[in-house]
């Protein structure tokens, strides 16, 4: 097998073009290969620099799962830091856990950032979302995002050759600034990874109304019972009463962190 290893976007192209299979970090793909049969050529993304962007906004392919820390959202830290072992995280790549994993364990996080995905095709780069990413498994180069004001993310312990921890993953974010006369409009995301599906769903709300006093009952304010209301009739009334407890505790937690 040739492993190319390109150092810009025009030389990854060139080889996607002759054949080239993505190995990602490779963690993924090496048992198939030993079992199937290794790919005439092989292609790592590892030099290319679109593909190694670690900032607050953008988080490139190629990134291995190690290196993520605090320049980008909590949310995305934190999935990263769940995954695997040292070892795994040493190797495994962005790209390699969105497009080649079943768990897809960055998945909730990159959705409630609401991110948009860079894909390399041989015949240029382009943007895309999500969920066409993964449904027609593009080489990914990249993700970006806007800022959230807050962000969350919990993956509960599960047992080896078990069924898929739940991962629970949160954000807010800021859809229009308040001006004179008028209150700020946000948005509330929420992803949850149930077995291995990933539900979705979302919310605006405006400040103000996701206030977090406790009444005297401690089921918390009336706004944000009103949000967890409008999605656990929506998106989540499929989940169980445990991992409803726990969107629940998450939901509360981000809308009191972004104030």
């Amino acid at each position: 097998m040739l492993l190319r290893l390109p150092v810009s976007v025009t030389e990854a192209q060139q080889y996607l073009a002759e054949g080239a299979v993505p190995v990602g970090g490779a963690t993924l793909v090496w048992a198939t290969w030993q079992r199937d049969g290794f790919p005439e050529q092989a292609m790592s993304l590892r030099h290319v620099p679109e593909a190694n962007v670690l900032g607050p906004r953008s988080l490139g392919a190629a990134v291995v799962l190690e290196r993520i820390d605090d320049r980008v959202p909590r949310v995305l830290r934190d999935a990263a830091a769940s995954v695997g072992t040292g070892a795994v995280r040493r190797a495994a790549t962005v790209g390699g856990n969105l497009v080649g994993s079943a768990l897809r364990c960055l998945l909730p996080a990159a959705l409630v950032l609401d991110a948009r995905a860079t894909v390399l095709e041989p015949d240029g780069v382009r943007e895309t979302d999500l969920t066409e990413v993964l449904a027609k498994r593009h080489l990914l180069l990249g993700l970006h995002w806007r800022e959230p004001l807050a962000s969350a993310h919990c993956k509960q312990p599960g047992e080896a050759g078990g069924r898929p921890p739940l991962v629970v993953a949160t954000a807010v974010h800021e859809e229009h600034e308040e001006r004179e006369g008028h209150t700020a409009s946000r948005r509330l995301r929420v992803a949850v990874r149930d077995g291995y599906g990933v539900l979705t769903g979302s919310v605006p709300y405006s400040t103000g109304t996701a206030d977090n006093t406790d009444n005297a009952d401690g089921t918390g304010s009336t706004g944000t019972e009103q949000l967890l209301r409008t999605l656990r009739h929506s998106a989540f009334h499929t989940l169980s009463p445990a991992a409803w407890e726990e969107v629940r505790r998450q939901v509360t937690g981000v809308l009191a962190s972004a104030g």
